[in-house]
């Protein structure tokens, strides 16, 4: 990946550090009292909330604040044009090497977790490696949707934690969509859902979005655990 590219992906990254004008990086010594002061502050603060995510916590500051400076008063470059390509090239290995690392513990606590979950009484594991549990039962006459239905659905969503990622509970109205348009682990299971059945669903994380999240309460190669009320058919229309 050439410099600029890299540069550009990490400059959305940076961290702390407008706001340190001089080589002492002390914040409190900083005044932010005028509005361009505080955006300035607020410009850091959202930058380092990034660079953390990547799990850069170990970037020199000093640098950092002596690259920004040097941008931004227009001085030449301390650094040439292959120097700072290694870097980058190094910075960005060290990136994909972790970003392995944590794969594999995610898969191999993820593993664990369906095996055990797998375990418990009353939990069906369908062939894709779904899992379900039947909380209340729909009548067996009870109509299942196709994958070109609409249905309305109350749903809570929570990671393996415990923790609520999203809830039509919580906002008090059910969702509709079209079956065909959620995520795979959901289209599966509202076919094999009667109008009126509660479960609740493990999704496994390839079934789910995998490692690409669509929200930062949602990490990558995440299980997915729904409680779900299957409530209607609909009109496609």
């Amino acid at each position: 990946m050439k410099r600029n590219l890299l540069a550009a992906s990490i400059a959305i990254s940076m961290i702390t550090l407008v706001g340190c004008a001089d080589d002492t990086p002390e914040v409190t010594e900083t005044d932010l009292s005028t509005p361009i002061q505080q955006a300035s502050y607020g410009i850091g603060l959202n930058m380092g909330g990034s660079l953390l995510q990547e799990g850069l916590d170990d970037i020199d500051t000093d640098a950092l604040a002596l690259g920004l400076r040097d941008a931004l008063e227009r001085n030449d470059p301390r650094l040439d044009e292959e120097a700072l390509n290694d870097a980058f090239a190094q910075l960005q290995n060290r990136a994909q090497e972790r970003v392995e690392a944590l794969a594999e513990e995610a898969s191999a606590a993820n593993q664990s977790y369906l095996e055990e979950n797998a375990a418990r009484e009353g939990v069906v594991t369908t062939e894709s490696g779904l899992q379900y549990e039947v909380l209340s039962a729909a009548d067996e006459e009870a109509a299942s949707p196709g994958a070109n239905d609409m249905v309305t659905v109350h749903y809570e969503g929570r990671l393996v934690d415990g923790t609520v990622f999203d809830s039509s509970l919580e906002r008090g109205e059910p969702a509709q969509f079209p079956v065909s348009g959620v995520i795979p682990g959901w289209v599966e299971v509202l076919q094999l859902m009667r109008v009126g059945d509660k479960w609740t669903v493990t999704i496994p994380s390839d079934m789910a979005y995998g490692e690409r999240s669509p929200s930062p309460s949602i990490p990558p190669n995440s299980i997915l655990v729904f409680d779900m009320e299957l409530l209607s058919i609909d009109s496609a229309e």
